[in-house]
């Protein structure tokens, strides 16, 4: 008798886009580099309807993007967490309540949500593209999402230009079709709003070139849909297309009236908008034609979490570009990040991290850790965090980048609980203990010599920590000793005790 042919869950990957628009689950296995699709589920929740003029996320948006993540969360189930990731997009980065919906969401969905910039959307856009097109020379990509449209030019693997340009299906259809109302005079408007909004990008895009030019998600494809269904093309789409397409909706004269073929009744709502943002889009960078690619974000998450998988992360290659982009003391780097990790694997099983990575964050904080040490040699600490969270770090997400700024922020000096960012995926307490790590192994490496300590020991109860040296060996260092009372005052005043003999 034959079995049924099921995968075996250790082998399955789950990527969940929570965008502006629509929330986008995709199961699947990797095989060979390419997707094997298990199970996709797509639900409109329209984010970005209840985002306020002073950006603030409506509670009633909020209860939609919650039902809906209790839905997914029954579809995860049986998936090993660790091959799942979740990452949201522009309502969410520009949301200042979005803890408030964190901090909701993590009640009902055991997964961490991951804020991730515009830029490292449009990344991971394109390598969602790039697995699945042809390798012929480079390509233009676009994805109007809900709230905000990405614009990658890339050759093969390698995106050359990342930008995320603030305009969307939704929020243009909110502000100029607010009404419902579809006129000529409200799509102008719209197109010449989104034209000033890529003046910053034309002439670096133009200069590059393309010669393929290619749209995703689901405005594109709604477009491309309405084009075909009305004979005016078998799937290219052109600029006289779009102009086509404009004039019918305009006939139409009203949202609610709308009744294209191949535009279903969900996505009818937002059509014009983002068709606004399109024809922007061909007319300032001169687009002759466009294809419509089915992957998107969240096939380039999947890919993402195959090559971590294989330890192929991007992290490490943005840390070492960092690195020799600020001319870091790569061998001083080294040591301190060698002791964070070695103080780490001592204190893990008493203080228990969990799944997060706090090690990780501690070796990639070490690594960077004096990457301010030139605009200020004295408070280099607050330069370097500032570098840290405000700089483009292909690979990470927005709290990763916060977390590691905050731990080379109050890797010395003082250490001001207080300021620390609430952060979703890091636990204070966790983040707290994580620096106390960093500070000490700093304190260690201030010598700046290899081999230059002995064998030691850590050890903590409950938030006490211990070093032990061997015998003499403070009493002959004693400028490390000294540095060592001063650090141990330091923490004393933060709350927290240090001993050290």
């Amino acid at each position: 008798m034959q079995e049924e042919n099921t995968a075996n869950t250790a082998d399955v990957v789950a990527a969940l886009d929570i965008g502006s628009n629509s929330f986008h689950l995709i199961v699947a296995r990797i095989i060979d580099g390419s997707i094997q699709n298990l199970h996709k589920v797509k639900q409109r929740v329209r984010l970005a309807q209840g985002l306020s003029e002073d950006d603030m996320l409506s509670q009633e948006a909020m209860d939609r993007g919650l039902e809906t993540l209790s839905q997914m969360a029954d579809t995860l189930k049986g998936i090993p967490p660790e091959n799942i990731r979740v990452v949201a997009t522009f309502t969410l980065r520009k949301a200042r309540n979005r803890q408030s919906f964190l901090s909701q969401a993590e009640a009902i969905f055991p997964y961490p949500i991951e804020i991730i910039p515009g830029k490292e959307e449009a990344r991971l856009i394109y390598q969602g593209v790039a697995h699945t097109v042809a390798h012929d020379g480079n390509k233009l990509v676009i994805d109007i999402g809900g709230g905000s449209t990405e614009f990658i030019i890339g050759e093969y693997f390698n995106p050359l230009h990342l930008s995320s340009r603030s305009m969307g299906c939704v929020s243009y259809t909110n502000q100029f079709f607010n009404k419902g109302k579809v006129t000529e005079r409200a799509f102008q408007q719209a197109i010449i709003a989104a034209e000033q909004e890529l003046e910053v990008i034309v002439d670096t895009y133009k200069a590059t070139g393309w010669n393929t030019a290619h749209g995703t998600s689901g405005t594109i494809k709604a477009i491309r849909e309405a084009i075909v269904q009305n004979g005016w093309s078998d799937g290219e789409i052109k600029a006289t297309h779009l102009e086509k397409l404009k004039q019918s909706l305009i006939t139409y004269g009203h949202i609610d009236n709308i009744n294209i073929p191949g535009v279903s009744e969900h996505r009818r709502p937002v059509l014009a908008g983002g068709l606004a943002v399109l024809i922007a889009a061909f007319d300032s960078l001169g687009i002759e034609s466009m294809h419509y690619e089915d992957a998107a974000l969240r096939e380039g998450v999947l890919y993402e979490m195959q090559d971590r998988f294989k330890h192929h992360d991007i992290r490490e290659r943005t840390i070492e570009s960092l690195s020799q982009r600020y001319s870091i003391d790569t061998a001083q780097a080294a040591r301190v990040a060698r002791s964070a990790c070695f103080i780490f694997d001592q204190l893990e099983t008493e203080w228990k991290f969990g799944k997060n990575d706090f090690r990780a964050l501690l070796y990639w904080a070490a690594q960077l850790h004096e990457v301010g040490l030139q605009i200020h040699s004295t408070g280099y600490h607050k330069h370097s965090a500032y570098i840290v969270e405000n700089t483009d770090m292909p690979g990470f997400n927005q709290e990763e980048q916060l977390a590691i700024a905050s731990l080379v922020r109050f890797h010395r000096k003082k250490f001001k609980v207080a300021e620390l960012p609430n952060l979703s995926l890091y636990k204070t307490n966790k983040l707290i203990r994580a620096i106390r790590i960093l500070r000490i192994a700093a304190i260690l490496n201030l010598r700046r010599r290899e081999n230059y300590l002995p064998g030691y020991q850590v050890s903590v109860h409950e938030d006490k920590i211990d070093l032990l040296f061997p015998t003499d060996f403070l009493a002959n260092e004693k400028l490390l000793n000294a540095d060592l009372e001063t650090e141990q005052q330091i923490q004393l005043s933060a709350g927290f005790e240090l001993n050290f003999s």
